[in-house]
């Protein structure tokens, strides 16, 4: 159950439609999410919280677009984010995550949250090798 209610007709705000217009022609869809419904709810959050989505996630990058989101994932496993998980998930997917790749990511996943566990809870010193500079 959200902890808020998401506005009722969000798109009365001028603020909220020419966002909820951007996210529509970015990705090129009608579909506005759930997420981006609740932000709705603070103008000012929405607007910001999508201008670093833009940037980070839809601008060009060093990074493909299906590496950017499987990162997204992997954080949000570890966060615990279920939402992100599966709309990530949905977004890896429509950009050519396959079968075999989502496989491959979950065992990744589970090697590093047990390792990382692991090393935690041995509190193993950092090597000096893999220090910066």
């Amino acid at each position: 159950m959200a902890t808020l209610a998401a506005p009722t007709d969000p798109e009365a705000n001028p603020r909220v439609k020419a966002v909820f217009d951007d996210i529509r022609a970015t990705r090129r869809t009608d579909f506005i999410n759930n997420l981006w419904r609740m932000l709705a709810a603070d103008p000012a959050l929405l607007e910001a919280t999508w201008a670093e989505v833009k940037q980070v996630m839809a601008a060009p990058s060093t990074l493909d677009p299906l590496t950017k989101e499987l990162i997204y994932m992997a954080v949000s496993v570890a966060n615990g984010c279920s939402y992100c998980v599966h709309s990530h998930t949905a977004a890896a997917r429509a950009k050519g995550m396959t079968p075999a790749q989502h496989a491959e990511f979950m065992a990744i996943v589970g090697l590093a949250a047990k390792t990382n566990q692991i090393a935690t809870a041995l509190q193993v010193p950092v090597d000096a090798a893999f220090e910066a500079g």
